[in-house]
């Protein structure tokens, strides 16, 4: 079955990639050195080479990452071999069955990688990457164990690396759901506007919530969710006290009692906490008491020359 075998995965070669990237280097070279002729530059070749050793150095230091990803994928895609001993008569189908070999291949090449991710210099999208591969393993093995064609001895096997790939693929997430969220809180903490600290404020609830997602009772990635929420609540609350600030030394009164409002709708919020919602409310009623009294003296202070008569004023 020529057809067959045209579709079956081919095995990553690092040596192709190198040959690739060469080739590639030397293309962009001469093309750049051509051009570079053409426009009348003096030494052509500098410019040309300078360009052509950093495409170098970035598909080099690419090289890896893309080689582990590809291995990896190679591994899982394969960890499902066809049975040439059980096609059907008519040889339009064929079955397949479990590879111990490659299944406990792919099983170290994702614990390697977990072993990388776990290093205290590692970035949270390592976690990331090994989270993203757990989850392929574990969907192809799910397929392996609906199609059943495997011994009793297999199965067990199958369900073991099931079980540690699932607790790797809860470490890896949950840790890097932790980091990359506190990594946007802090700089959301840092951003000068309102609606700068909002948006990547925002991002990082994002990244709990797509953890939330397959693990929603983890209590440190709830409580993690409702501390950023209420970060949220207290930036939007103080962009409307600044606000109203800026309108009552304007005296704008009502605009600024307004802007007191709105702060205190946000500080409503159930994320904030109970002695800081209390004290700022206080504090906010305080100062719209304090204008009201304001609106009050600049309505009666408007309104008392028309009370004298005429002649009051001689």
């Amino acid at each position: 079955m020529s057809g067959a075998r045209g579709r079956s995965a081919k095995m990553p070669s690092s040596t192709g990639y190198l040959v690739i990237a060469i080739v590639s280097a030397v293309l962009l070279f001469l093309l750049l050195w051509w051009i570079l002729v053409s426009s009348g530059d003096e030494a052509p070749w500098l410019p040309a080479g300078l360009i052509t050793v950093v495409f170098l150095l970035v598909a080099l230091s690419a090289r890896e990452v893309l080689m582990r990803r590809a291995w990896t994928r190679y591994l899982l895609e394969n960890g499902i071999k066809p049975d040439s001993s059980k096609r059907s008569s008519h040889g339009g189908s064929q079955k397949k069955t479990f590879s111990v070999t490659l299944h406990s291949a792919a099983l170290r090449a994702i614990q390697k990688q977990s072993a990388a991710a776990d290093i205290p210099s590692a970035s949270p999208d390592a976690h990331l990457d090994v989270a993203f591969l757990c989850q392929d393993f574990l969907a192809s093995t799910d397929e392996v164990l609906r199609s059943g064609n495997f011994s009793s001895e297999k199965g067990i096997a199958l369900k073991s690396g099931q079980e540690r790939v699932h607790a790797l693929h809860k470490h890896h997430l949950l840790i890097w759901a932790r980091d990359q969220s506190r990594a946007l809180t802090y700089e959301a903490q840092h951003k000068a506007r309102a609606s700068d600290k909002i948006e990547t404020a925002n991002k990082a609830l994002e990244c709990i919530d797509s953890a939330l997602v397959m693990y929603p009772n983890e209590i440190e990635l709830n409580e993690s969710k409702t501390a950023i929420a209420g970060f949220i609540a207290s930036v939007r609350v103080a962009h409307w006290v600044e606000l109203a600030e800026r309108s009552a030394f304007k005296g704008q009164y009502r605009r600024a009692i307004d802007r007191y409002k709105d702060a205190l709708f946000y500080l409503n919020d159930e994320a904030v906490k109970a002695d800081v919602k209390a004290a700022g409310t206080q504090r906010i009623e305080r100062e719209i008491g304090k204008l009201r009294d304001r609106l009050r003296a600049k309505s009666e202070a408007d309104e008392g020359p028309n009370d004298e008569t005429p002649g009051g004023a001689s």
